[in-house]
């Protein structure tokens, strides 16, 4: 079963549930303000997104702007942008998805299909 990390006010979280639900997917639904992924979510993810730390950053949320990450990130460690990622859920692109051999981030319908309508 796949696990997915979303916010309820977020709209591409909501789209994405409501298209979970339409489809018959099975899922764990998880608000990401109180439980962040995990370290070895993250590292998997991480994986899947080619070692792009960036991707898994919400970068249009205000807490991402506020902390001035744009610049800071670069220089970051894996660790320590894992730290960050799991301090605050607000910084995690969204919706996160992670199960057996899939990871997504964002919504995308034809990437979403192709990944979870096998």
């Amino acid at each position: 079963m796949i696990r997915v990390y979303q916010y309820n006010k977020c709209s591409s979280c909501r789209k994405a549930v409501k298209w979970l639900e339409e489809k018959g997917v099975a899922f764990e639904d998880i608000a990401i303000k109180d439980q962040q992924p995990s370290r070895g979510e993250l590292a998997e993810m991480l994986k899947i997104q080619d070692g792009n730390i960036r991707k898994l950053f919400n970068t249009s949320g205000m807490d991402y702007r506020s902390m001035g990450l744009k610049d800071k990130l670069a220089g970051m460690s894996e660790d320590e942008a894992f730290d960050l990622l799991q301090s605050n859920g607000m910084l995690v692109k969204r919706p996160f998805v992670i199960g057996d051999g899939v990871g997504l981030l964002g919504f995308k319908e034809e990437l979403w299909a192709d990944a979870l309508l096998k």
